[in-house]
């Protein structure tokens, strides 16, 4: 029964800040009991994985009402941050070119190098990753 209240507790803790060890220091129980309950409770595994995940979410809420605070007191670092995952015009890029002259001909080995290397950096094709 004690086992019980315990974990409520902690779930509860969880979904303020989805910390483990903070979350256990305030209920007064082990990290150990926490895994421990998440090896063997198939049940509290869920609640606990959807109590993280709600804590994750309202510290998102946090986070992104402090950084508009930020932008709107003129603060240019938060400005770039929510430009930069936000607005796909700000976003980091990546651009490969490269200027084919006849395109009837035959890659040099050169070139296909740089295919391949954008190709692996791009992740469109798990062939020219390195081995």
């Amino acid at each position: 029964m004690k086992n019980k209240k315990e974990k409520k507790l902690l779930l509860e803790q969880l979904k303020k800040a989805p910390i483990v060890e903070l979350g256990c220091q305030k209920v007064g129980i082990a990290r150990s009991s926490y895994y421990r309950w998440l090896k063997n409770d198939k049940n509290f595994a869920k609640e606990a994985e959807q109590a993280l995940l709600e804590g994750c979410l309202l510290i998102n809420d946090l986070a992104e009402s402090q950084i508009i605070s930020a932008i709107r007191d003129r603060n240019m670092t938060a400005t770039t941050l929510w430009l930069k995952t936000h607005h796909k015009t700000y976003t980091d890029k990546l651009e490969i070119s490269n200027r084919i002259v006849n395109v009837d001909e035959q890659l040099t080995s050169k070139q296909k190098t740089i295919v391949r290397a954008a190709l692996r950096l791009a992740s469109l094709d798990k062939r020219y990753e390195k081995q």
